[in-house]
């Protein structure tokens, strides 16, 4: 990433170009990497991540995630510190998911959630949140890297989704008022590397303001009513069809992932 944390801590402002970083961290604040190189072993993936969803196996779309320290035929590392997951399609009946809307299960695939929380709040005012990937595109696939409610749904802050084309979907639940907000950034090549950015961060005693970048390039400001002491879970899986369409591909499908990242300001 090109914007170096002395810029970020120095509080620098958005300006028409959209080249700063939020609103800057409380006098005396000081800087902690949180998740760094998790992906270097599998002993750092399973001391940062826990394998699958934070509530299961399924979701809302017809994958159902299949990954355990002794099963990485879906959520794997490679050599270089990138992680894998790899999307299969299932000849056999599975039964239907068990989450709203309950989609017939067509594939098995992987997920990862972080064991420590992103919780903004008066100790720690704003936070970074950030990943490189090579995230899959064609209709029926549908990967993301996102925050979501650890005790109520919303909040929720998805930093990246592509929903079955080239348009990274940013999007923020706007919990007190309701609804959603979303930025959509076309990628060119998104299987290629590319950098998902969120800088969050609390701008009153109940809300937050979310800053997404794409490539470095910032795409949008979000207001998120009602984040400010609600802990996130951090998120890396690869649904499939649901929102991205169907059919989805008949062969397998792979999301790969480096450099994630998540610091935080110490008030």
């Amino acid at each position: 990433m090109t914007v170096s944390r002395r810029t970020l801590l120095a509080g620098a402002t958005l300006g028409a170009a959209g080249l700063g970083a939020g609103a800057p961290p409380a006098r005396g604040a000081a800087w902690e990497n949180v998740i760094s190189g998790s992906f270097a072993s599998y002993a750092t993936l399973e001391s940062a991540w826990n394998y699958r969803y934070p509530w299961g196996s399924d979701h809302n779309g017809t994958a159902r995630m299949y990954a355990s320290a002794s099963d990485h035929n879906h959520v794997f590392l490679e050599s270089g510190g990138v992680l894998g997951i790899r999307a299969t399609r299932i000849t056999w009946d599975e039964g239907n998911s068990s989450a709203d809307p309950h989609l017939p299960i067509r594939y098995h695939s992987g997920a990862l959630h972080a064991k420590q929380h992103v919780v903004v709040n008066d100790q720690f005012p704003t936070w970074e949140v950030k990943g490189e990937f090579q995230a899959p595109s064609a209709r029926g696939t549908w990967p993301a890297f996102w925050l979501t409610g650890v005790n109520s749904w919303p909040p929720e802050s998805d930093i990246l989704e592509f929903k079955g084309d080239n348009r990274n979907w940013s999007n923020t639940y706007r919990n007190a008022s309701g609804g959603w907000s979303n930025t959509l950034t076309t990628v060119s090549n998104p299987g290629g590397w590319h950098a998902y950015r969120a800088w969050i961060a609390k701008i009153n005693a109940t809300d937050v303001d979310i800053h997404y970048y794409v490539d470095d390039r910032w795409v949008g400001q979000h207001r998120g009513a009602g984040f400010v002491n609600q802990p996130l879970w951090l998120i890396v899986n690869l649904q499939m069809e649901g929102s991205s369409g169907s059919p989805g591909p008949a062969a397998e499908t792979l999301y790969r992932a480096r450099n994630v990242y998540v610091g935080r300001t110490r008030a």
